[in-house]
């Protein structure tokens, strides 16, 4: 539940609002648009909820992009708002700042190099093909235990070489991480992590594999091996960014796709299209969302953030935002994208690592589902559930085709 705030003296009383990340009014229904009442006229550029021990909410386009990447003003120590989860989480290289994170992200983007997931390409291919097989024969599915909680945490467990039958019990921790629901502390979810990671940590540093850890702990950094705890809290921020965020962009690729269906058969006359549309969905429906700690005083908007202050900063806003992207809330495939990228992946130095491989992943879907399930729609039975947090996503889509 959220705890409410004693507003600080540098937050006029007109930037207040009433709005708790983790349970915006109507997040069930839909995410994207509970999260755009805060681009509803008389909403400031910069905002402070009460909720959640009280933050700052950026809420336009260009203030979420730049502050995303300053790294120089705005710290990612401290992970989000949830209280206490950054000191007890420590991930490598996601809460570092420039300079100290460089050689631990340079050796994870080298485990991330696009080789490797070039030649990850068949193995997706294979498991999402197999997965199509089974439920193309029934006349629908609940998309995301049957299909969008499956393929990419498959994927992952491969890529880091752990039995891929412990996606059931890990899959939970992902969620707990990202929309925590009260029934672990900060503390449990990281010692669940650790104990799982433990052997394996151990292991790859002893003995070095082929697998995404093996690959990045035998880069050295500055020159030196990694420790043990270094290891540990790499290997404990890529299972947990493993674990959630391209199943959500799943269930939104597919939702989206099963209410337009003239988007759906665009890509079935014309499969050409299908890179460009994943990027164009990826923009469309960004479900990702950073806290950033202040390092300095700011003036911005025409009020100051202070150090420490702690500022929320959505992409949903960002890429639905007029002023960022024309027509934002259009899906189109042929969209010329401006120089200037959308935030679904982040934005500067901690831009995800993964992104490589969550494109693929989702070119891959729309290709081999596309390809062999008939036209598909949503259950009007059984409504779409949605919840919200750092990472927002669907609980429940109910998909019908004949």
């Amino acid at each position: 539940m959220a705890t409410a705030a004693i507003r600080p003296d540098n937050v006029p009383a007109d930037r207040i609002i009433d709005f708790d990340i983790f349970a915006p009014p109507g997040i069930e229904d839909d995410y994207f648009a509970a999260w755009q009442t805060l681009q509803a006229p008389g909403v400031p550029a910069l905002a402070w909820t009460t909720a959640n021990g009280g933050h700052w909410i950026a809420t336009q386009g260009d203030l979420i992009r730049d502050m995303w990447g300053d790294a120089e003003n705005f710290s990612n120590e401290a992970l989000a708002v949830t209280p206490g989860l950054g000191e007890v989480m420590e991930f490598i290289p996601l809460q570092q700042d420039p300079p100290e994170h460089k050689p631990f992200r340079n050796a994870v983007m080298r485990g991330f190099a696009n080789s490797h997931i070039v030649a990850l390409t068949p193995l997706v291919r294979d498991v999402t093909r197999q997965l199509i097989a089974d439920l193309k024969e029934r006349d629908g599915c609940e998309f995301m235990q049957s299909f969008a909680e499956i393929v990419p945490i498959h994927v992952f467990l491969t890529l880091i070489d752990v039995p891929t039958e412990d996606r059931a019990k890990l899959r939970p921790l992902g969620a707990q991480l990202t929309r925590p629901d009260g029934s672990m502390t900060v503390e449990q979810l990281r010692d669940a992590a650790d104990e799982y990671l433990r052997p394996y940590v151990e292991a790859r540093l002893a003995n070095p594999g082929e697998d995404l850890f093996s690959r990045i702990l035998s880069v050295p950094i500055e020159g030196r091996p990694w420790t043990f705890e270094e290891a540990q809290r790499m290997c404990r921020n890529l299972l947990f960014g493993g674990l959630d965020t391209v199943v959500a962009m799943f269930g939104s690729i597919a939702a989206h796709l099963a209410r337009f269906p003239e988007d759906q058969q665009a890509l079935r006359d014309n499969p050409d299209l299908i890179p460009q549309a994943a990027d164009e969905l990826m923009r469309r429906y960004p479900t990702v969302s950073v806290t950033r700690n202040l390092l300095t005083d700011v003036e911005a908007d025409g009020v100051t953030l202070r150090k420490g202050d702690l500022i929320y900063l959505p992409s949903v806003l960002h890429n639905l935002d007029p002023k960022s992207f024309d027509n934002p809330e259009i899906v189109d495939f042929e969209r010329k994208l401006p120089p200037i990228r959308h935030t679904t992946m982040g934005n500067g130095p901690h831009r995800c690592v993964g992104a490589g491989l969550a494109r693929m992943e989702a070119i891959i879907f729309l290709e081999e589902w596309l390809s062999a399930i008939p036209p598909f729609r949503l259950n009007p039975d059984k409504p779409a559930k949605m919840r919200g947090g750092n990472v927002g996503a669907f609980t429940e889509l109910h998909l019908l085709w004949s």
